[in-house]
């Protein structure tokens, strides 16, 4: 269970807006010198399209079917899936990247055009995010589109996060491909 709450030291700033602006801040930051930097690469790219390739005529039944064939592997001991997925060398990219951050990122996932997983550092509770802001307010959107999630509390994890959404782009054409959605420990931000 999450719960929204600010960082303390957020909260001890000020009890107006400013706590939302600094993060906010803090956020645009972390994205542009710890994210960016990596977001076009082709361990990213090139099977964001491939499987793009696979996915584009799938309606809202097939896409359904999809997920809850996704939550019942959650937590079983088979999962060939969510392994197709966590464990593919695209999963092995980001968990390298996720490593890279010493803490600070604490999850990342790359979506297809309709909100399907393609890779991921970690099992995720679901396997389409299409109808989540991460995915709703980036790639419908446009080649530019971000989204930043509130900071909530992890009871699981024990720490504060937020989420960093971004359209990815085809390298070539500078088109929206998919989305990708990036956790940030909230306290490695100040």
């Amino acid at each position: 269970m999450k719960k929204l709450i600010f960082p303390l030291a957020l909260l001890a700033a000020t009890a107006t807006s400013a706590p939302a602006a600094e993060m906010r801040t803090a956020l645009e930051a972390f994205l542009r010198n710890n994210v960016t930097p990596w977001a076009s690469d082709p361990s990213i790219v090139v099977p964001v399209m491939q499987q793009n390739a696979r996915t584009a005529g799938l309606g809202a039944a097939r896409i359904a079917e999809l997920d809850a064939l996704w939550q019942d592997e959650v937590g079983s001991a088979a999962t060939p899936m969510i392994d197709a997925v966590v464990n593919s060398p695209s999963g092995d990219f980001l968990r390298g990247r996720l490593e890279a951050s010493g803490g600070a990122i604490t999850e990342i996932f790359v979506m297809d055009a309709v909100g399907l997983n393609v890779a991921a550092s970690g099992v995720t509770s679901d396997y389409w995010q299409g109808d989540e802001a991460k995915f709703q307010q980036t790639y419908p959107l446009g080649p530019d589109a971000v989204h930043f999630s509130e900071v909530e509390y992890d009871e699981s994890t024990q720490i504060y996060h937020a989420q960093i959404s971004l359209t990815l782009t085809d390298p070539e054409t500078g088109d929206p491909i998919g989305a990708m959605t990036v956790g940030v420990d909230a306290d490695a931000l100040f």
